[in-house]
C-alpha cells in the first residue's frame, strides 16, 4: 500500500480522465466524487472506478465532452438531461435551480435522466443538506436482484440515501445504502481477492444459497430484510427510472464493462426545506441526543471524519498515473 494525499487522487483522476476524452469541468466533477468517496474509506465508489470511467470514455460508452441540459417544466420539478454523460456535472448544473425551488414551494425534486451511474448517491445527497435542505436520493443500476424465491433477476441494488442538514453548513444524520444486504462491489472484490462471502449475501443461478462469489455473480443478491429490502428496491426503480426517462434495471448492462451502450441511467432526489417546520431543529437535536445516549451509539454518518491521506493499493495508483500519463 501507498499513502496518498486525497487531493492528489483527485488531481491525478482528473489528469486520468482528461486524458482519456473528458473535458476539464466533467473530469473535476467525477474526480472530485472519486476523492471524497477515498477520503472516508468508500473505496467501492472511489478509484475502484477510474478504470471503467477512462475506458469507457475512450469507446465512447460515457461521454465525457456534453453540456447536461436543465429545464423547470414546472416550479417544484427541475429536470437534468445529462445526455449519457457523467452523473455528477448533471447533478451540479441542475443543483442551485433544485436548492431555489425547495426554498420557493417548500419541498421540490431534481431528476437527472440519460445518466453513467452516479457511484455513491450519499454524496449527492450530502450536497442537499449542506445547502439547507433535506435530501432523499433514488437510483438504479443493472440487474442483479431477483424476487424474494424468485432467480431472475429483475433490479439493481438500487441504493437509497438520505442526508439532514444541522442548520449550519453541516450534515446532522445521513446513511447511504444499497436496498440489497451487501452491495454488488463487494461481491467482486472477494472473487478478485479469492476469498468466500458469508452465507446470505446471494444465491446461485438456480436460487439456492451460496459463499462463492463466482456463484453469486452468476446468480443474485438477496434484498435486505427479504420482501422489506425488495419493495424499497422496487421503489427506487420505479422512481429513478419512471420520473426520469431513464431505463429500467433489467435493460441495463454490466456497469463496468468497457464497451456497450451508455447506462441511460436515473437518479431521482426530493428536496425538503425544513425551515417549514419550525420545531425541526429542536426535534432533529433532541433526537440526535438520545440516539447518542449509550457508549459507543450515534446517528448515521456522525464521528465520520474525511482523512487527508489514505492507503491505495501499489497497482491500483500505478494504474491512475499510467492512465495520467496517457
Amino acid at each position: 500500500m501507498v499513502q496518498v494525499s486525497v487531493p492528489e487522487i483527485e488531481k491525478t483522476t482528473r489528469s486520468a480522465l482528461i486524458t482519456h476524452g473528458a473535458d476539464d469541468f466533467v473530469a473535476a466533477e467525477v474526480a472530485r466524487a472519486v476523492a471524497v468517496a477515498e477520503s472516508v474509506g468508500n473505496r467501492i465508489c472511489g478509484l475502484y472506478y477510474v478504470e471503467s470511467y477512462c475506458q469507457q470514455l475512450r469507446t465512447g460508452r460515457v461521454n465525457g465532452t456534453v453540456t447536461p441540459l436543465v429545464s423547470t417544466p414546472r416550479p417544484g420539478l427541475v429536470q437534468v438531461d445529462a445526455k449519457f454523460g457523467f452523473a455528477q456535472p448533471a447533478f451540479t448544473r441542475g443543483l442551485p435551480d433544485a436548492l431555489d425551488a425547495a426554498r420557493a414551494c417548500g419541498v421540490a425534486t431534481l431528476a437527472v435522466a440519460h445518466a453513467h451511474t452516479c457511484t455513491s448517491l450519499g454524496f449527492f445527497t450530502e450536497q442537499i443538506a449542506r445547502g439547507g435542505m433535506v435530501g432523499i436520493g433514488f437510483t438504479n443500476a443493472s440487474p442483479i436482484v431477483a424476487a424474494p424465491g424468485g432467480k431472475t433477476r429483475v433490479i439493481g441494488t438500487n441504493p437509497i440515501a438520505f442526508s439532514v442538514p444541522d442548520g449550519q453548513g453541516g450534515v446532522a444524520m445521513q446513511f447511504d445504502q444499497s436496498t440489497t444486504t451487501v452491495a454488488l462491489g463487494k461481491i467482486t472484490m472477494a472473487k478478485a481477492a479469492g476469498t468466500r462471502i458469508p452465507e446470505g449475501w446471494a444465491v446461485d443461478a438456480d436460487g439456492n444459497p451460496t459463499t462463492d462469489p463466482e456463484a453469486a455473480l452468476g446468480g443474485s443478491l438477496v434484498s435486505m430484510g427479504g420482501y422489506k429490502g425488495w419493495g424499497f428496491g422496487l421503489m427506487g426503480e420505479i422512481l429513478a427510472a419512471g420520473m426520469t426517462g431513464g431505463v429500467l434495471s433489467r435493460d441495463v448492462k454490466p456497469l463496468k464493462a468497457p464497451e456497450g451502450p451508455p447506462h441511460d441511467l436515473g437518479q431521482y432526489y426530493i428536496l425538503i426545506d425544513p425551515s417549514a417546520s419550525p420545531d425541526f431543529g429542536e426535534r432533529l437535536h433532541a433526537l440526535a441526543a438520545a440516539a447518542s445516549v449509550d457508549e459507543g451509539a450515534r446517528m448515521p454518518g456522525q464521528g465520520k471524519v474525511p482523512q487527508d491521506v489514505v492507503a491505495v493499493d501499489d497497482a491500483v495508483w500505478a494504474m491512475l498515473k499510467r492512465f495520467a500519463d496517457g
